[in-house]
């Protein structure tokens, strides 16, 4: 089973660019896994909430391909512990997903159409973080999944 990771705009914070890198790293020993960034919209003042929400909307449905299993990184999903979004993630292997997409939306969060698209949501927590810590945090469970999934020590 192929993970993506999918975002809008560049991580611009140096030190989250290192952890993410450190976790991209280590991901590769255990799946295929890929950070697709889609840019940032630009002159946005002029635009509501919503419209916002449905350009970036477009862009993240126009990335995805027909099989492909959606879970939204949002703060109404399920609120899982680390051995529990393993449990998540063995399923989908156990189905033989191909692809596996998440994704984290914009600075006011998904479309409508992207609630209707998606497979699943899952909350990273009830607390809020910025887009941008939620990459690194997201890249960190992933790789927890992946060491709980192969009886590996790194959770404790």
């Amino acid at each position: 089973m192929k993970i993506i990771f999918l975002a809008i705009g560049k991580t611009s914070e140096g030190y989250l660019k290192e952890g993410i890198a450190v976790y991209e790293k280590r991901l590769r020993n255990y799946l295929t896994f890929e950070i697709k960034i889609l840019p940032e919209l630009k002159k946005t003042s002029g635009l509501s909430i919503v419209e916002q929400q449905t350009k970036e909307g477009k862009l993240l449905l126009g990335s995805l391909v027909p099989g492909d299993k959606l879970t939204l990184l949002d703060e109404r999903g399920k609120q899982l512990g680390s051995p529990e979004f393993s449990v998540f993630l063995q399923k989908y292997m156990l189905q033989s997903v191909k692809s596996m997409i998440f994704a984290v939306g914009g600075p006011y969060g998904f479309s409508k159409e992207v609630y209707e698209r998606a497979d699943d949501m899952v909350s990273l927590s009830k607390m809020t973080f910025s887009h941008q810590m939620v990459r690194l945090i997201f890249l960190e469970q992933l790789y927890r999944a992946m060491t709980i999934l192969n009886n590996e020590p790194y959770h404790h």
